[in-house]
């Protein structure tokens, strides 16, 4: 099976497909002005706008894994995620704290979906 990659870049690609399943880097908000709601709005919005490119959306998430710089946020991020969110249609999910690579990032998520 081949692997289609799209946006790389000379780090990453921003997604990979293969074999009916769509891998997508982790998303970050580009307006970092924005509170934790914010942001998570804008990187759910990347998500969509990926999964729309590879021919799949947020129904047929398998797996999102959440990474939060601060767990102070958790409530004003989820309240974000069930705006968003597929009814009847909730991944399993994982969110943790983590140290993100720029300080002013206040949420990632990575997302694995089928075609």
């Amino acid at each position: 099976m081949d692997i289609k990659r799209f946006h790389v870049g000379k780090r990453l690609s921003e997604m990979a497909v293969h074999n009916g399943t769509v891998y997508l880097a982790g998303q970050i908000a580009e307006d970092t002005t924005q509170n934790i709601a914010g942001q998570t709005r804008e990187v759910l919005g990347h998500v969509d706008r990926l999964l729309a490119e590879a021919g799949s959306d947020k129904s047929r998430i398998l797996m999102c894994q959440i990474y939060l710089a601060d767990l102070k946020d958790f409530a004003e991020m989820n309240a974000a995620w069930d705006e968003w969110v597929a009814d009847g249609h909730a991944p399993p999910r994982a969110t943790v704290q983590a140290q993100l690579a720029k300080p002013e990032w206040l949420v990632e998520i990575v997302v694995t979906a089928a075609l």
